[in-house]
């Protein structure tokens, strides 16, 4: 939406508190603007129970008395053009409240920020920028990613990697990380959030200025910067977006006029006590503009290409993190927060209806169903799902000793029950390699050697699991000790044999992925998969089928999770024809043991596994094979 700079209308202000105005950020907040031939700035700030607003900055001496604000009529909007202001003068609104009290607030819609620790909003032109990105957008808009590979890599921009201790700003970012995504074959990068946030430890996830980019690595323009580099090197951008709750601090939304602005009224329903933050009133129309609002900019004003949605559970219980006594039913008698669930649906409609290709993903960790159906069949609208009990079931079956994998094969077949119950994700996040949970590579059982052949064979049978792919930065190289906010990863780990190999062995990874349609062009029907044997629980054995829009191609995997090397291994197949072993995570390149097939692999006329024929190969310890048909090649 281009913005034209122009006072807003009586019809704005109606849209605004109908919940209905979606570019409420054209009007609200700080704009650099000019009017009847002066230059100077425009603001509009929502405090409905005020009795006093003031723009205060270094330009008044933080005076409250110097610029006291207009209310609208009929409206809780106070607006004020103040002339001569520039970009990067620095501001906040001085509230006096009904009670008497005088509060310092940062623009809820203010685009740019001070560093922190402090909290002042600057004033910023987002209309200069020249995109050039042309060309990564008319492609998207043919595009269907449901049919397409997707490989994300999440990053906290932070810690990815610093020098001399100090951040990378967004133009080394754009320097170093995306030659690096680029290299290693991801196709999308999700970012931590980058909303300006008081406290690095909350890692982005307890947000004040929610239109702000964080000033930690620069510019707003700079970060825009940052995604049209991205999307000239075929990279999306995924950013990580928190509307279930807000920073309590001061300066920000919380009891933003001396009363519950953006929060519930009730206290209860407002403290989010597990995170130490507040929760937005999600029914309340005001709120609602605000948030779809802030959704739709991140797609309008930087041209992102999704937004991952966090802790959407935590929206749509009543009682979640919550104990007897400490939340009351809904109007039905349930626990289900009625008005989130239609929040989450008009959010998705409306960043829909205006970005058809967006990519709208919830974290959402308990069995709520159509999570990822459209809102008029009833769902709520997402077009993907985090897959959260994949990555448990995983990550458990992963961590014990191979002897006792038998006894819990049901955790690594279990998701195949409801694969395609929902349009899914498997992430393997940041948030399983923090607060004691170990590395992923720690994770692993075993020796040395172990640890990473388990590794391997677990990002293998990812890349073949239906489902769109997510891993958490560090874990391509086998960082060994935890995600620590405050530090780079420990890159000089490519120093060393096994871990240099396992980065080159994610690099082969992704290529193979992205070079074989069939393992993501029916990620979400039954049609892309197909069982061959699931009940080897005694050897701790899969095999499976996965086939592309074309019947003809497939590959067939064999996954071995135990450390015994299985010589001959039977396998059903379902074609008489002779296969060749295409990818194999045992092989000496990536560290493993050589246990590969380097012959072709001839079919027999001997029906196994319910299939007409069959063949015997060579199963790794600790791996997994990919063959294909060769006539098929």
């Amino acid at each position: 939406m281009k913005w034209t700079g122009s006072p807003y209308s009586e019809y704005d202000r109606y849209l605004f508190h109908q919940g209905t105005h979606y570019y409420s950020y054209t009007f609200m907040g700080g704009h650099l603007v000019e009017e009847n031939g002066v230059k100077g700035a425009r603001f509009a700030v929502w405090a409905p129970h005020a009795r006093r607003v003031s723009v205060v900055g270094d330009f008044n001496n933080w005076d409250g008395r110097r610029h006291p604000m207009e209310r609208m009529p009929q409206s809780g909007i106070w607006a004020l053009f103040i002339p001569g202001l520039k970009e990067g003068d620095l501001y906040k609104y001085e509230i006096l409240t009904r009670g008497g009290h005088l509060l310092l607030k940062a623009d809820p819609f203010g685009f740019w920020m001070e560093k922190k620790p402090n909290t002042a909003s600057r004033l910023c032109d987002l209309h200069c920028y020249q995109w050039q990105d042309h060309e990564w957008q008319e492609k998207k808009a043919k595009r269907n990613h449901f049919q397409e590979p997707m490989l994300i890599y999440e990053v906290h921009l932070g810690s990815w990697r610093r020098k001399n201790g100090e951040y990378l700003s967004y133009g080394e970012l754009a320097q170093e990380l995306i030659p690096y995504a680029k290299e290693m074959g991801y196709t999308h990068l999700q970012l931590l959030p980058i909303m300006e946030h008081p406290f690095d430890g909350s890692w982005g996830y307890q947000t004040m200025g929610y239109f702000a980019p964080t000033s930690r690595y620069g510019h707003p323009r700079e970060f825009m910067a940052f995604i049209d580099r991205c999307h000239q090197n075929g990279l999306g951008v995924i950013l990580d977006w928190v509307p279930g709750h807000f920073v309590r601090d001061d300066p920000g939304l919380r009891m933003f006029d001396g009363t519950p602005c953006y929060e519930y009224a009730d206290p209860r329903r407002a403290e989010n006590r597990g995170w130490g933050t507040n929760n937005f009133d999600l029914g309340k129309t005001e709120v609602q503009s605000f948030l779809i609002s802030n959704a739709i900019f991140w797609f309008d004003v930087y041209h992102i290409d999704g937004l991952r949605v966090d802790a959407v559970a935590s929206m749509l219980y009543l009682d979640y993190g919550r104990g007897p006594g400490e939340w009351n039913p809904n109007s039905r008698g349930g626990k289900e927060n009625l008005e989130a669930i239609a929040f989450l649906r008009k959010l998705n409609e409306e960043v829909f209806a205006r970005f058809p290709g967006a990519l709208m993903i919830a974290e959402e960790s308990t069995a709520w169903p159509m999570v990822t159906m459209p809102t008029y069949l009833g769902g709520l609208g997402f077009n993907y799902k985090w897959n959260m009990g994949w990555m448990n079931d995983m990550l458990r079956y992963m961590s014990l000793d191979p002897v006792y994998r038998k006894y819990h094969h049901n955790l690594v077949t279990f998701s195949f029950m409801y694969a395609f119950s929902e349009n899914f994700t498997l992430p393997l996040s940041h948030d399983e390699v923090v607060h004691g949970k170990r590395s992923l590579l720690d994770k692993m059982p075993g020796d040395y050697w172990q640890k990473f052949a388990n590794l391997r064979a677990l990002l293998a049978y990812m890349m073949a699991h239906p489902g769109k792919k997510l891993l958490f930065m560090g874990y391509e190289f086998g960082q060994f000790i935890e995600w620590n906010y405050e530090q780079s990863l420990d890159w000089h780990l490519l120093n060393y044999p096994l871990h240099q190999k396992l980065w080159e062995y994610n690099k082969a990874l992704n290529k193979f992925y992205l070079e074989n349609p069939c393992l993501w062009e029916l990620d979400h029907s039954w049609e892309g998969f197909q069982w061959i044997d699931a009940n080897d629980s005694e050897q701790s054995v899969l095999t499976f089928l996965r086939r592309g829009k074309d019947p003809n191609d497939y590959l067939i995997i064999v996954a071995n999770f135990t450390p015994i090397l299985r010589e001959p291994y039977r396998i059903g197949v379902p074609k008489m024809t002779t296969y060749k072993e295409v990818f194999n995570s045992d092989d000496t390149r990536w560290g493993g043991s050589g246990q590969t097939n380097d012959a072709v692999l001839q079919a027999e006329n001997t029906p196994w596994h319910n299939q007409p024929y069959s063949l015997e190969l060579k199963l790794p310890p600790l791996g997994v094979v990919f063959l294909k048909g060769v006539e098929e090649e």
